[in-house]
């Protein structure tokens, strides 16, 4: 880790050039993926069919389109919720308060979906629109990102994150310096958090099932088997919204570009890699292996990312982070009716064991900062991080 001059705070993701490549690297990759996910040979590693050109990537009615899905989640957003909670405590003492209405906004859209599908829209056609819509996604993450650097710089320094102030401002606009950015009583980053990425993940993935029942008659088990699968992670998350306030995003990081386009375009354009697969390269599943793979992913029965206890006591004394063994379990569970002839609907499995080691590596750092000798006791009476006698 670098330090900025002056301070003792440490610079993450390989300080200023490392986010300043991440900012370049994150998009890239995501139109690859994009792009590979319909090519033919479909490889993770190989080269694009092609690169597409301005006339591909931009497109007024797509942006329009994209805009109205904000607009929507955020009308949404703003609807009475079934229950206001409160953050934890802030530097000044304060707690900002949060509604509870993410699963309300998740019934609400389907809803509306369902009814402008059965007026004749053509939901059907979204999969033609992913790349000019990750691009729309893409600037508006750029342009976000930058109104809410400027937004912090009028901030009080308690109204900061603790990573976001190291005076560089390639580094602060891509961690974010604001921790809690907000209009009233409209909260920014606990907006994009869970609402319109998450809903917009399980919408494609709905597009790409109808899409492919045009093309073939009838969706694929394995179209089936994700689209479930996905669906069932993100109502879980939104049903059980409540914890997400006491996540690193929430209580730690602050609202930049790393959250921004994390939130709003990686989420759902690379999320929803697996569908875009099937749709591309239909893959043979029976119904043994297909309960095979149910039963996998049900074994994400110990605690998730979403702050969910889902089985009994004792995985914390196997392993220190046992939630995000849960979360590896089922990313496995969505790539497996893919088959095994490409790499490519892995990659969310790949990419998911190098965040989570890296998230790890956070928290151990900040648990070590809070409970000081009682964290390195813990970590000797549990040696295992992740994965118990692997890592």
């Amino acid at each position: 880790m670098a330090y900025p001059q002056g301070s003792r705070a440490p610079l993450e993701f390989g300080g200023p050039l490392g986010a300043a490549a991440l900012m370049v690297l994150l998009p890239a990759t995501m139109f690859h993926l994009l792009l590979v996910a319909r090519s033919g040979p479909a490889r993770l590693l190989g080269p694009p069919p092609y690169l597409p050109g301005p006339d591909v990537l931009w497109s007024p009615r797509v942006l329009l389109l994209w805009l109205t899905w904000l607009g929507l989640q955020a009308a949404l957003y703003l609807l009475p919720a079934r229950k206001v909670a409160e953050g934890l405590e802030l530097k000044d003492k304060s707690r900002l308060r949060y509604p509870i209405n993410g699963f309300q906004a998740l019934v609400l859209t389907a809803l509306l979906v369902g009814l402008a599908v059965s007026a004749g829209l053509p939901l059907g056609a979204l999969p033609e629109m992913l790349v000019p819509l990750a691009f729309a996604a893409t600037l508006t993450a750029f342009i976000f990102s930058f109104l809410l650097y400027l937004k912090a710089l009028g901030v009080p320094p308690s109204a900061l994150a603790p990573g976001g102030t190291s005076g560089n401002p390639i580094y602060d606009f891509f961690l974010g310096r604001e921790l809690n950015p907000r209009i009233c009583s409209f909260d920014f980053k606990y907006f994009c958090e869970l609402r319109p990425g998450l809903i917009g993940w399980v919408l494609i993935n709905l597009a790409l099932l109808m899409q492919e029942a045009e093309l073939r008659g009838s969706p694929s088990l394995a179209m089936w088997l994700v689209n479930g699968f996905q669906l069932l992670y993100v109502g879980d998350a939104l049903w059980h919204e409540e914890a997400v306030l006491t996540t690193m995003d929430i209580t730690h990081d602050g609202f930049g570009f790393m959250l921004a386009f994390g939130d709003l375009a990686w989420v759902p354009f690379t999320y929803s890699l697996q569908a875009q697969f099937l749709l591309h390269h239909p893959q043979p599943l029976g119904l043994p292996m297909a309960s095979a793979i149910c039963l996998i992913n049900g074994l994400e029965t110990i605690p998730t990312a979403t702050g969910r206890q889902l089985l009994v006591s004792g995985w914390w004394g196997m392993v220190r982070h046992p939630n995000y063994l849960g979360d590896l379990i089922m990313a496995l569970a969505w790539s497996l009716p893919c088959g095994v002839s490409h790499l490519l609907p892995y990659f969310y499995f790949l990419y998911f064991t190098a965040l989570l080691v890296h998230r790890e590596a956070r928290d151990e750092q900040q648990c070590l900062q809070k409970y000081g000798l009682a964290w390195q006791e813990y970590c000797r009476r549990v040696p295992y991080r992740i994965l118990p006698y692997v890592y």
